[in-house]
Parts: C-alpha cells; structure tokens; sequence
C-alpha cells in the first residue's frame, strides 16, 4: 500500500486544467487494484468539479504503462473466481467512467502503452503520442484476454486491427496507432508533445464547455446505431435544446455581434 499511496496525482493547471497523472516511473507506470481504484477517485473528482473544463491523463517517466502489475497479477491468480470477477468489474467501472467523462481528455503517451493501458488510450477523447512510443495489446502471451477494454479498442482500431493484434500480440507502433484510428498526432519527442498539447488545449479554450459535453454526448447517442426516426428526433431535440441554453445564446450573440464569447480566455 505505503508504494502506491502518490501512485496518481491531480494537478490542477491555470484556466480550468488538470491533469491525471500515472506516478509509478520505477514500476513503469504499471496499474493495480489500488492503482484503479485512484483512478475511478480521482477522475470521478475531476468530474464533479466545475471548475474543470478539460482533463489530461499522462504518466511520469519513460513510460505511460506497462499495463497489468506483475504482483497483482500473481495475487489474482490465487484468487477465486468471485474474487476475480469483482476484481475484473473494478477495471471496467474505470475504463467506463474515463470514456464517459463529461469533459474533453487528452490522452499524452510516451513509451510503452501495453494491455490496460492501451484500454485507456481508448477512452481518452484526443491522443497525442511520441514517435518512439509502442502499443501492444499482450494479454494473449500470458495465456489471457483483453476483455473489460475490448469494447473501446474494438471501437478506437476497428474490428479487423483488432483481429489481428488480440490474437498476435504484436507491438505496434505510434505510427501504425495514428493509421489505425487508436493515435490523432504523433510527435517526434516529449517537448513536442507538450507543445501540441497546448496547442490543443487553446484550441479547446475557444469552445463552450458545456457544448463540449453535449458534443460528446452526442456522439454516444448516434454511434452504431441506425439512423431511425428515434434517433433523428433525438438529435433535433439536441440542437433545439442547446439553442435556446444560456450557452448557445451566448455563443450565437457573440458570433452575429463579432465579438468574442464569454468563455475565450482573455490573451
């Protein structure tokens, strides 16, 4: 317990921004169940705080995750079934409560994004990776599966990259991560990755917080799904209900009048 007590910290940055961070460099940033459960703490935190306009979700050191602990994994295999499956839905309840939270995240990743950690990648809404880091999705190797991320990854790479890299095991890299839908930019070393991340964050800064959420609300409520007189009504009632919200008045107002939105931070 006493080495994962500062294993995820919140720091809180000007303008609304805090950052998640993976704190276990020595461990390569490897996650367990007190390590999750940090996590689902620690974002559910950020979540409810106003304040908080976009979340990045980072690691210290080399390495954003090795995924899986080794000594938690030895622990698990001791374990009873029932003891596994709570386990199990501890991991998904955290990778659920990332994918749906109600504020952009940027995913930053340098080094080596394997098993879980590829399942986190996933849930975050913009990923900006090194050019050196690896992607390796290895649960097979250990005579496992991918199962409680398989639902993001499935939908970040696609079914037929996923076909491959579940069975395979293979190391990708962040070039082939950008090619397949897991990656949006790739940089050539961690400075360059911190300067586009500010770069995203001012271009985020432009946007009404609120209209973020209901963007991504949005695309949660007409993903996969037929476009059936349910859903093109629901999107009508979307549109309607925004317009007429203190936002979207604010935000038309301001483009009809040319001026800036309440929201556009001050240069």
């Amino acid at each position: 317990m006493t080495d994962n007590e500062s294993a995820v910290l919140l720091r809180h940055r000007s303008e609304g921004i805090a950052e998640v961070v993976l704190n276990r460099p020595d461990k390569r940033n490897a996650f367990d169940d007190v390590i999750i459960q940090q996590l689902i703490s620690t974002l559910t935190e950020v979540n409810a705080n106003d304040s908080v306009k976009v979340v990045i979700l980072r690691s210290e050191g080399k390495h954003f995750s090795a995924g899986a602990d080794l000594g938690w994994m030895r622990r698990m295999a001791e374990n009873s079934r029932q003891e596994n499956l709570d386990d199990s839905r501890e991991l998904a309840r955290l990778m659920n409560v990332l994918n749906h939270l109600s504020k952009p995240v940027i995913g930053l990743v340098q080094g080596a994004a394997f098993g879980g950690a590829v399942g986190l990648a996933a849930c975050c809404d913009i990923v900006i990776a090194t050019e050196t880091s690896s992607f390796c999705l290895s649960e097979v190797k250990l005579g496992l599966i991918p199962a409680v991320i398989s639902p993001y990854v499935v939908r970040a790479i696609g079914e037929r990259q996923a076909r491959r890299y579940f069975i395979s095991a293979e190391i990708f890299t962040a070039t082939q991560a950008l090619e397949y839908g897991l990656v949006h930019i790739v940089c050539d070393d961690v400075e360059t990755m911190e300067a586009r991340c500010n770069d995203m964050l001012q271009q985020l800064a432009m946007n009404g917080p609120n209209a973020m959420k209901a963007a991504k609300e949005l695309i949660f409520a007409v993903s996969h799904k037929p476009i059936s007189d349910d859903v093109i009504d629901d999107t009508a009632h979307r549109i309607a209900d925004i317009r007429v919200g203190e936002e979207g008045q604010e935000g038309l107002s301001a483009f009809l009048n040319k001026r800036k939105a309440n929201w556009v931070p001050e240069e």
